[in-house]
């Protein structure tokens, strides 16, 4: 049985949601700081460092949707609860590894904890947001990851040279269980909060529509070519810095922290465009091709460093906007309402399938020839988001004419 629509937004949960997002992207966040160490410790080369800065992204790769799924059965609030303990228990047990294949099985199982909050999470923020909100609201939970990620690399920086990489694992830990905390002694998907529980679904009707909504499948697509390009640069450029450019592993921590602080801007930047009327297709495509000039100036040695690494955090600035817009179209092309977690996990795995692929790719073309043979990559993925804009637009498109 639907429930009237709220008449005025609860911002003290939605802040506390939003919250919980920065606390599991902290996850993401402390990879690349503390890449050059664990590889030092761990004896990781190059290509098997690709594969780590991207291990968290496998299970969702594999199974957004259905995790996704899973939420709507379980319960939103039940399942994101699992996903913090799940990256409480992962993180600490990652502090304690002593060898690289139980600290890549610990990001496996991060990734999971991960994927459980993220796809619960947005329908939680919708029950508690009226319906004149839901742009500002959705814009602002598309920061959560370039947000938390940038302020865990930003701790990490000061955390590495004191209490190295494992003090660095034990400090996410810490953010998580305070989350899971905070989430457990709030009202969060109780009660008038809690998403109304309707007649039983078939899972595979449910799979079938979420996979035959065009507007769902090229909102995982773009999603999936921008994360992928985003990573590239921003997961290896850390060590771009100390084996390119010969700065201090200190403040190559500190400088990487502040070019992922900066992606927040591209997506309250979209999330007030798409409020003044831009049309999505257009914010698409321009930060698709300003990602793509700007990772041109990063991986060619055509600049001078302080350059390469202004033009490194314009890249990350700017490119937020593809997420800010995306998220705020998951409420739209979802084929039913009680399917928005669903689309949120194709649009997770979309993006989890780039976040996975990407990174080796790009260690395997920079291991072979440099770090130009990046663009290799990362110019023709950031070609395919452009591309998946317009599938989107025309979705849209038709979904106008029908309405």
């Amino acid at each position: 049985m639907a429930t009237p629509a709220r008449t005025a937004t609860d911002w003290v949960l939605v802040w506390l949601l939003i919250a919980t997002g920065l606390a599991v992207a902290s996850q993401v966040g402390k990879v690349p700081p503390s890449l050059p160490a664990i590889r030092a410790e761990l004896g990781i080369d190059l290509r098997a460092a690709g594969w780590f800065v991207s291990l968290i992204n496998l299970m969702t790769a594999l199974v957004g949707v259905l995790v996704a799924l899973t939420a709507d059965r379980v319960g939103h609030r039940r399942l994101a609860v699992a996903g913090l303990l799940a990256g409480v228990l992962s993180s600490a047990a990652g502090a304690l590894a002593t060898s690289a294949t139980t600290l890549f099985a610990c990001r496996i199982v991060e990734g999971l904890g991960f994927l459980a909050v993220v796809v619960s999470v947005p329908t939680l923020l919708l029950r508690l947001t009226a319906p004149h909100d839901v742009r500002r609201v959705m814009a602002l939970w598309g920061a959560y990851l370039p947000g938390g990620a940038g302020l865990m690399a930003l701790a990490s920086a000061f955390l590495l040279p004191t209490v190295g990489w494992r003090g660095v694992w034990w400090t996410t830990a810490g953010v998580l269980v305070l989350a899971t905390v905070s989430i457990l002694s709030s009202t969060v998907g109780r009660g008038a909060n809690a998403a109304p529980r309707g007649e039983p679904r078939s899972l595979g009707r449910d799979l079938r529509d979420v996979g035959a909504s065009r507007g769902a499948l090229a909102i995982g697509a773009c999603f999936g070519f921008y994360a992928s390009s985003w990573l590239a640069l921003v997961g290896f450029l850390p060590t771009l810095q100390v084996e390119r450019l010969g700065i201090d592993p200190v403040v190559a921590a500190a400088t990487t922290a502040g070019v992922i602080t900066a992606n927040v801007i591209g997506t309250i930047v979209a999330g007030a465009l798409l409020h003044r009327g831009w049309q999505r297709l257009t914010i698409l495509v321009a930060t698709a091709a300003i990602m793509a000039l700007t990772a041109a100036g990063v991986f060619l040695d055509l600049l001078p460093p302080l350059l390469r690494l202004v033009t490194a955090f314009v890249f990350s600035a700017v490119s937020s906007a593809i997420p800010g817009a995306l998220f705020a179209a998951v409420p739209v092309h979802a084929p039913r309402p009680a399917l928005v977690g669903a689309t949120t996990g194709m649009l997770m795995q979309g993006s989890n399938i780039g976040l996975l692929l990407g990174p080796p790719v790009v260690a395997a073309l920079v291991a072979t020839g440099g770090w130009p043979w990046a663009l290799l990559y990362t110019t023709p993925a950031l070609g395919g988001a452009a591309l998946a804009a317009w599938a989107l637009h025309r979705a849209e498109q038709r979904l106008g004419r029908r309405a």
